[in-house]
């Protein structure tokens, strides 16, 4: 009986999920969607969140530290400029930064200026001013330059953590409509010294068509809670569980346990997609077989 009513509570949580906003991705990608094992804790975030449930997010309803980066963008631009001109900017080099693995493919670039509690030493070293001005705002718990050329593209999807809210402040962006994100239909360009913040649980996607390269300041600062209960179990949480997600940018940098996982996973993948080009119909089948294997162990253990 128990195990019904969490799958059920699981289920639901889902289902919340996917009725959340008005883009929508088809349900079943829902349910396979790796934001389907946060459901649960997304749902939770959401029933007991302090700011609208809305794309966008009003500057008033978020921590007044973060009018300090808006304040100091041109100390924080001209940092990653540097770090641009010394290529120190770029994708991840052993695939282990799952949580973007698939935005490189289009030439997104990362530098990780915090995450949570791992430790970059590389960011104090290169980016003193913008990691001093990042620690003294602790609601924002990870941050990183990130650019996105002419022509890339980020295809539509949500982010797996609703304990967080999307901060972005444009640093060398186009200044044109032709680079932009959508969030839930609506749209947004980015503008040099202008910052915005969106809910990215919302279905979300972006382009560059500009000509241009665009670069910003892209921070998760914690989501604003009702309750002072809620607000310390998402700081558990993501000290928890978004630590071991740390990707590095250097070899000194941590590497959590997430990543590490991953790498071995894409080594794995490479067989897999060897099977898959060997003898696609038998792929297929034993996909299937897989899945049914692992929803009768749910259902019968």
């Amino acid at each position: 009986m128990i195990k019904w009513t969490l799958i059920g509570l699981w289920l639901a949580a889902i289902t919340y999920v996917y009725f959340r906003g008005r883009v929508r991705a088809n349900f079943f990608r829902t349910v396979v969607d790796h934001s389907a094992a946060l459901a649960p804790v997304n749902a939770f975030m959401y029933l007991t969140s302090a700011v609208p449930a809305k794309p966008y997010i009003p500057a008033a309803d978020m921590p007044a530290g973060l009018k300090r980066l808006d304040d100091n963008w041109e100390i924080i631009r001209d940092e990653a400029r540097a770090l641009a001109e010394a290529q120190r900017i770029k994708a991840a080099e052993s695939n282990n930064d799952a949580g973007f693995n698939s935005f490189f493919k289009t030439g997104w670039k990362r530098f990780y200026l915090k995450w949570y509690d791992a430790q970059h030493p590389s960011a104090a070293e290169l980016c003193p001013n913008t990691v001093r001005l990042l620690h003294e705002i602790p609601e924002v718990k990870a941050a990183m330059f990130a650019v996105l050329p002419h022509g890339a593209k980020l295809n539509a999807h949500r982010d797996p953590f609703a304990g967080s809210l999307r901060y972005h402040l444009g640093l060398d962006t186009p200044n044109d409509d032709r680079c932009f994100i959508e969030v839930d239909g609506e749209r947004y360009s980015w503008r040099d010294g202008q910052s915005v913040v969106f809910d990215e649980t919302f279905i979300h996607w972006a382009e560059n068509t500009s000509g241009e390269t665009r670069t910003i300041l892209f921070c998760d600062v914690e989501r604003p809670l009702k309750y002072g209960w809620a607000s310390r179990f998402n700081q558990w949480f993501s000290r928890t569980f978004m630590t071991a997600a740390s990707s590095p940018n250097d070899s000194g940098d941590q590497t959590g346990w997430v990543n590490k996982i991953f790498h071995v996973s894409w080594v794995l993948g490479q067989y897999r997609r060897r099977f898959k080009r060997w003898n696609p119909a038998l792929y297929q089948i034993t996909r299937v077989l897989v899945i049914i294997a692992v929803l009768a162990l749910i259902i019968f253990i």
